[in-house]
This record gives structure tokens, C-alpha cells and sequence, in this order.
């Protein structure tokens, strides 16, 4: 498992990464493209997700609790057995979101339509 616990990415270092399993606690990977990426069973408890593009992204089985999403694009994100209680999606477009027995408690900003999405047309 690679630990990334508090670490900031840049697109630089994302490039190629998987990040399946991965500790990425209190993680900062903010106004990157994560278009597809496999963060499936990630510990990502308290990360930054700010402002990235997370179309289409695997979050099976992960635990996002008190993950930041503001203005984050997550249209058709896969959250299936995910733990995102107490998380913050303030500005962010969840559209299509696979959420089968998803933890989500205590969410702030939860929607799945926005008139003014950050999503990439």
C-alpha cells in the first residue's frame, strides 16, 4: 500500500498513478485531472479533493470521511460500499453517482444536479 498521508500531488506526480489501497489521508490533490482513476479500499479520511476532475473515478470500498469535494466534478463516480460521512461537497456535481450501499451520513452539499456545474462540458 503507498502511504501519501499529507502529501500534496501535482498533475506531475498523478500521471499513471494508481492509487487503489492507497493511504492518502489529509491528502492535498486539489485542481487535478483524476478522470477514471481506481481509488478503490484508498484510507483517504480528510483529503483535499478541491476543484479536480473526477469523472467516471473508483472510490470502491473507500474511506472518504471528512473529504473535501468543493466545486469537484464527480459525475458518475463509483462510491459503492464507500465511507464518505461527514464529507463536504459544497459546488460539486455528484450526477450519476453509483452509490449501492455508500455511507452517507452527515454530508455537506450533496447534489446530483447543479445549475452551475464545474464539470467540463
Amino acid at each position: 500500500m503507498a502511504k501519501a498521508d499529507g502529501a500534496a500531488f501535482t498533475a506531475r506526480n498523478v500521471t499513471g498513478r494508481d492509487f487503489t489501497g492507497s493511504d492518502l489521508r489529509g491528502a492535498r490533490l486539489v485542481d487535478l485531472d483524476l478522470r477514471g482513476k481506481d481509488f478503490s479500499y484508498a484510507r483517504a479520511g480528510g483529503a483535499f479533493f478541491q476543484r479536480s476532475l473526477l469523472n467516471g473515478a473508483q472510490f470502491r470500498g473507500a474511506d472518504l470521511r471528512g473529504g473535501v469535494f468543493r466545486d469537484a466534478c464527480l459525475r458518475g463516480v463509483v462510491l459503492s460500499n464507500a465511507d464518505v460521512a461527514g464529507a463536504d461537497f459544497t459546488g460539486a456535481d455528484v450526477t450519476g453517482a453509483s452509490i449501492t450501499t455508500a455511507q452517507i451520513r452527515q454530508v455537506i452539499g450533496w447534489r446530483t444536479s447543479r445549475s452551475a456545474s464545474p464539470c467540463l462540458s
